[in-house]
């Protein structure tokens, strides 16, 4: 049950903000269901995908999609997803809590003063 209500939950974050996989995942298996660290985010780039399909087919009915931005952010983030499963491996588990969290705060504080 655990597991369908974070699903809901990044699902409400993702179609709402655009970001659920990672931001809301990621903490919730390693809080909640006491998930490894490198489990947990390899878990969270999984769901990513239905979470991407469902709240981008919501909006492409609603015209409010960047094809062209579509195309080259797609392009540019297959070796960019290789590079990053790769690194994953490679690193610690505190240091990838230490990365997360600096990537966390770093879009918090961006979001909070633009």
């Amino acid at each position: 049950m655990r597991n369908f209500l974070i699903g809901i939950f990044s699902g409400c974050i993702n179609g709402l903000l655009g970001s659920g996989g990672g931001t809301i995942v990621v903490p919730a298996l390693e809080v909640f269901k006491k998930t490894e660290t490198h489990k947990a985010h390899a878990t969270a780039i999984a769901v990513i995908l239905p979470l991407s399909v469902i709240s981008a087919a919501v909006y492409m009915f609603k015209g409010a999609l960047n094809w062209e931005a579509i195309l080259y952010v797609a392009i540019g983030s297959i070796p960019g997803s290789i590079i990053g499963a790769k690194l994953l491996k490679k690193l610690s588990s505190k240091a990838l809590n230490k990365l997360f969290g600096v990537v966390m705060i770093s879009a918090a504080l961006r979001m909070m003063f633009s």
